[in-house]
């Protein structure tokens, strides 16, 4: 009995040696990491992904690093501005392992000592930035500080990706301030805004009474333009009605008897003229000799008896 349960116990001492020393031997690793391997305490390899065999109890695995991105919150910090204002800022940092002997030699903890690099290259950044700039200037601010922690982690295997300031904190004091500067700056953009519409609206006002008294003043010269012509075609139509009349009469005198009605006419008009001058007036004048009369109806007869001759 004794003697069975000594050889179950070697069966199954010999099966855990066996299970350990294939554990041992036998590594997989995952997509998108890598392991350090150490011979006797030496670097040895890195291992990529798939399946490796080991050396028991000669090789092991030192360290296991992720090629994935790494994202490192960075502790809020507090940063002095150029124009000397105390501000606390938070940022994020994304970070990936390049080279995982590097990362695994090279440095003792890569993550601390990038969030560490970050604090102090963004006080250094801060300190030559105004107050105003650190609000403006994030994604300038952000690639610089992205340029040197590249620069100081490339000894270490690490890629630096990028950061980005997550937050940043102001005194109260600094927040008042910057409100009631905001606040006034409001104001003034309102007042000259006001200011531009009251401006335009005398310039459209103007501008409206100016066409007013264009159009007012073309109109009135457009009107003195038809009466003129207006005119000028009345005295054109009485002319050549005039003409016309004098025509018919000149041609009436000719006919028979013509002269002795012209005569008679003439004669009527005269009396009947010297008729609405005493009408008119309370001095009444009379020709020096009545007799006058007939002499200058005859007068007018000789010439229009005369008048024919002559064409």
């Amino acid at each position: 009995m004794l003697e069975l349960n000594v050889g179950t116990v070697l069966a199954l001492g010999f099966a855990l040696a066996v299970i350990i020393i294939i554990l041992k031997t036998a590594r997989i690793v995952p997509q998108r990491t890598n392991f350090v391997i150490e011979r006797l305490g030496r670097y040895s390899r890195t291992l990529e992904s798939g399946f490796h065999l080991l050396i028991p109890f000669v090789d092991k695995v030192a360290y296991q690093h992720t090629l994935k991105e790494e994202v490192i919150d960075v502790e809020r910090q507090a940063c002095v501005t150029r124009d000397n204002i105390q501000v606390g800022i938070n940022g994020v940092l994304y970070i990936q392992v390049v080279d995982a002997h590097k990362a695994s030699y090279g440095i003792n903890d890569y993550r601390y000592a990038a969030s560490q690099l970050a604090q102090t290259t963004m006080r250094s950044v801060i300190g030559q930035t105004d107050l105003d700039k650190t609000f403006e200037e994030r994604a300038r601010i952000n690639e610089i500080v992205v340029q040197a922690l590249d620069e100081a982690a490339a000894p270490w295997g690490i890629k630096v990706l990028r950061y980005e300031i997550s937050d940043i904190e102001l005194p109260m004091s600094i927040k008042d301030a910057l409100e009631q500067q905001m606040r006034a700056e409001r104001e003034r953009r309102a007042a000259i805004a006001k200011s531009e519409g009251e401006r335009q609206a005398m310039i459209n006002v103007s501008e409206g009474q100016k066409q007013e008294v264009i159009n007012l003043s073309e109109a009135e010269k457009q009107k003195q333009i038809n009466e003129a012509e207006g005119r000028a075609r009345e005295i054109e139509l009485i002319a050549v009605a005039t003409a016309e009349g004098l025509r018919k009469i000149a041609s009436a005198i000719q006919e028979p008897g013509g002269q002795d009605a012209v005569s008679l006419r003439v004669a009527e008009q005269y009396v009947k003229e010297f008729g609405k001058l005493a009408k008119e007036t309370n001095t009444l004048i009379l020709p020096a000799q009545l007799s006058d009369i007939g002499g200058a109806v005859a007068g007018l007869t000789e010439v229009l008896k005369a008048k024919p001759s002559q064409r």
